[in-house]
């Protein structure tokens, strides 16, 4: 796989040590243990896969390239390269504007915008609205490169689905920047729509049926179809694809659950499953499923709690957050600042979207804890979280020597 030019100040020799030794023990990535760090009253099961994937990487190095080759240029993002704070902000600091916030929201007008001008895509791409705004506006230096090859490979997924005559279902967060673009995409090519979860999935199935009268979709999943969408006929011939960060089990469980509906309301054999069903698979990026995966493998072992570091408003991080704390205690936290104290964090809380402190989070004398981070967060921040945990008990380390920490499960 492609090595990334990524800036110095978001790696870390700890972490490249750790897995630059489970990739020589490992290279086809099929044991998913976690890394075990003991330190004595400190245990830290560190997850097979975390930080940053390739599309991170790409988006990073893509933007980093467009600051140095015009350095007497007004440089623009589209909206955050990625999900992750300290990176916004690093690239903020070095004279990057952002135009749009995550939800589309315009931050500086279009007007503002001249041919000599650069803008880079974010990792999550844009829709065809926007891409159609930049070749009015004739600006030159439009970094694509930035975009991720796997939700390019979403919007594959779809124009081959649209081609052969079925309406696409995207599956996604109605607000996210990638399920907004997808559906973009998708609905410049053919009848598509947007449901959010298995409720949403439950729901759609019901106008498959014919239980439901056709009015009621248009209110019910307003904003969400295509210009002309017609209930009777665009929902009889479907395929699902994904928002490339979702949960594996959720997306899994939507895709069959609407094959099932599919062959029961038709009465299909499987021979004739593609009549009605196109069987996509999964559009998940590779780094979703096995960050996920090592999350379920860190999981079989026993822990005080678990701290899952990134963006507040990352999609695939939320995910991870959701499969950790169906076990134990989890704490979403941004960066080692939240780590207070010993006896004081602030966290995210993903149900109810705010900042919570908890007190007396971690155990007097020793603790085990279960570590990972999302794919749009820099390895730096996983170092000093470790390192700031270790204080709390008097502990440190030394990145040349961490290595020699490293068990296997």
């Amino acid at each position: 796989m492609k090595v990334f030019d990524i800036p110095t100040a978001y790696k870390s020799e700890m972490v490249t040590a750790i897995k630059k030794s489970r990739q020589e023990r490992d290279h086809l990535k099929k044991d998913f243990s976690p890394s075990i760090l003991d330190f004595g009253k400190v245990r830290i099961n560190l997850a097979r896969h975390f930080g940053f994937c390739y599309g991170v990487e790409n988006a990073i190095e893509t933007a980093y390239t467009a600051i140095q080759e015009n350095p007497h240029k007004r440089i623009y993002l589209l909206s955050e390269i990625i999900h992750n704070p300290h990176v916004n902000q690093a690239l903020q600091e070095n004279g990057v504007k952002f135009i749009m916030d995550t939800y589309g929201r315009q931050l500086i007008p279009w007007e503002e915008i001249t041919p000599a001008d650069v803008v880079i895509i974010p990792a999550f791409g844009t829709t065809v609205e926007v891409g159609q705004m930049l070749k009015r506006k004739k600006i030159n230096r439009i970094y694509y490169r930035s975009k991720c090859p796997f939700v390019e490979k979403v919007w594959t997924r779809v124009s081959q689905i649209a081609d052969r005559g079925y309406t696409v279902i995207v599956h996604g967060k109605p607000d996210h920047e990638e399920t907004r673009a997808t559906f973009s995409h998708s609905r410049s090519v053919g009848a598509s729509m947007v449901i959010k979860d298995l409720k949403e999935a439950e729901l759609l199935a019901d106008f498959i049926r014919n239980r439901r009268p056709s009015a009621d979709f248009y209110s019910l999943f307003e904003g969400r179809y295509s210009k002309g969408f017609h209930v009777t006929q665009d929902l009889k011939r479907i395929g699902v694809v994904n928002q490339t960060t979702l949960l594996a089990n959720e997306t899994q469980q939507i895709a069959d659950f609407l094959q099932q509906t599919m062959v029961e309301h038709y009465q299909l054999t499987n021979d004739h499953i593609a009549d009605h069903f196109a069987n996509m698979r999964d559009t998940l990026c590779y780094a979703t499923h096995d960050n996920q995966s090592a999350v379920t493998e860190m999981l079989s072992l026993d822990a005080d709690l678990a701290i899952v570091v990134g963006g507040y408003n990352s999609s695939n991080t939320s995910h991870l957050v959701e499969l950790c704390e169906a076990k134990l205690p989890t704490y979403f936290i941004s960066a080692s600042e939240s780590l207070l104290s010993k006896t004081a964090i602030e966290h995210w809380d993903i149900h109810h979207q705010q900042l919570k402190l908890t007190k007396d989070y971690l155990p007097s004398d020793s603790v085990v804890i279960h570590l990972t981070s999302g794919a749009s967060c820099p390895d730096i921040l996983i170092e000093n979280v470790i390192r700031r945990l270790l204080s709390f008990y008097h502990l440190s380390f030394d990145n040349w020597q961490i290595a020699s920490k490293l068990k296997n499960k």
